[in-house]
């Protein structure tokens, strides 16, 4: 029986005896047509689902046999019904083998190895059907695998937010053959300051290389990551995930990756490939050459240690002093004993009171496991702001952590907003949230709430947890 809920199916007998079986007074039903634009790939899909039972239900002795002869069956009559001799040289060998390669026996990477024997080479996960990659020790590690992809494509893109020399270097040996036949494009950014530039100077140093870099963290924020392996043969692949060009990431983190093959997932693999051609002609990413070395190299540093802030890769990790850690206990005390969620945090400048807050945020955060514990940080100056979303993703230890809201910077989500007064009045932030929205709510220089334009907010808003520091 069909269950209630939300399909995109192509009705066919079966779902159609069972939805005219339906109480009209229980159910709605909502019916649409097929589009003639979208028609060949729906219907593709679903022939595809019906063959796959045809041939599952083929089973037994000479199974394989059976189940060629059923699709060579089937594509004689499509070559029949649409008078195309085109579909004939579809029909399928009878001894049923794969095509597994077709290689130059010089100047070939794979030619190096056995003739009768490539798969030191060819990757091991299938170039033809989509996988996923979660870092568990029974799959292939994401590392072997890119090496191996790494020598078997015809050309290469690579899009990451940073990239380490401890994750380069595992790759390097196969760039190193790779770049000597085939073509290297990289898109990276200065972002979190996390890139090595060791690891830059290594890349500019193979041929047939070019790197694009974007030096505008604060608007751009590229987080994406992708790599694109583009062969002739038409079995390209690329790997969409979490993994930048680190250690951690390409070996031993719990990184997920999803591979998608051109094979079976052509409008996927499509899409991504022209995204990264957007990109690279995109004005916003500057072509990288020995010249703009300084450039980076100080874009890198002004990131990791911005305005004095310990936002940036997280290289260390942070911990409150003596101090802070009574200030924090004092907290707890004031909420957990006297019942009080309107705190205010006074001390001196330079004691590092955006860090208790980011602290404080983050205890409160662990306690409310599975809830949204959604944050409002209200500044009046966009250098607060962004040291104050460093500081908190630097604790949290996030490097995706919040969005900017000021000046031209616009936010994706509202979930946990780093927003000037100004922002939040001129755009009526309070008028597109609840007042119960947001669990915890920082005021930095909480001396400037009597003024009138901090009033709606704190008349408005009413969260678990109301701080305020000075």
């Amino acid at each position: 029986m069909i269950r209630p809920g939300l399909y995109e199916q192509i009705i066919n007998r079966l779902i159609q005896r069972d939805l005219a079986e339906l109480d009209e007074m229980e159910f709605y039903v909502e019916r649409g047509p097929i589009d003639d634009a979208e028609s060949t790939i729906l219907l593709a899909q679903y022939m595809e689902q019906v063959l796959r039972v045809a041939l599952d239900t083929t089973r037994g002795e000479d199974s394989l046999r059976k189940r060629v002869e059923l699709c060579n069956q089937l594509i004689q009559m499509l070559a029949e019904k649409t008078a195309d001799p085109y579909v004939n040289n579809l029909l399928i060998r009878s001894d049923a083998e794969l095509l597994l390669a077709l290689l130059k026996k010089q100047n070939s990477a794979m030619g190096v190895a056995k003739e009768t024997d490539i798969t030191g080479v060819r990757p091991q996960t299938s170039i033809a059907q989509s996988s996923l990659f979660t870092g568990a020790r029974s799959e292939p590690s994401m590392v072997a695998e890119l090496q191996r992809e790494i020598l078997t494509s015809d050309r290469i893109d690579m899009l990451v937010s940073f990239i380490k020399w401890s994750g380069l270097r595992l790759l390097l040996n196969e760039l190193q053959q790779f770049t000597e036949r085939g073509q290297l494009r990289i898109i990276t950014t200065s972002y979190m300051g996390a890139t090595d530039i060791k690891a830059i100077d290594a890349l500019r140093g193979l041929p047939n290389t070019s790197i694009r870099v974007s030096y505008d963290t604060n608007r751009t924020r590229l987080h994406a990551k992708a790599y694109i392996f583009h062969r002739d043969t038409g079995f390209s692949t690329t790997y969409i995930g979490s993994s930048n060009i680190s250690n951690a990431a390409l070996s031993s983190g719990l990184e997920w990756n999803v591979k998608v093959a051109a094979s079976d997932q052509p409008e996927t693999y499509e899409k991504v490939a022209a995204t990264f051609e957007g990109y690279w002609s995109d004005s916003e990413f500057t072509a990288y050459e020995d010249i703009q070395r300084p450039i980076l190299v100080r874009a890198l540093r002004a990131e990791r240690y911005q305005g004095g802030s310990v936002g940036g890769s997280f290289v260390f990790d942070i911990r409150p002093y003596g101090f802070q850690k009574e200030i924090l206990e004092k907290l707890d005390a004031e909420r957990n004993v006297h019942g009080s969620h309107r705190n205010l945090i006074v001390a001196a400048t330079g004691t590092g009171k955006t860090v208790v807050s980011a602290f404080d945020y983050k205890r409160f955060r662990e306690a409310h496991r599975g809830m949204p514990n959604r944050l409002l940080f209200v500044a009046h100056r966009e250098e607060i702001l962004t040291q104050s979303r460093d500081c908190f993703r630097s604790v949290l230890h996030d490097e995706n952590f919040g969005e900017l809201f000021v000046g031209g910077l616009e936010p994706a989500r509202l979930d946990h907003l780093f927003v000037s007064i100004q922002t939040l009045n001129s755009r009526n932030l309070p008028g597109a949230t609840s007042s119960g929205f947001y669990d915890f709510v920082v005021v930095d220089e909480f001396h400037h709430a009597a003024a009138r334009t901090y009033q709606q907010l704190l008349e408005y808003y009413a969260p678990n947890v109301l701080l305020g520091v000075l």
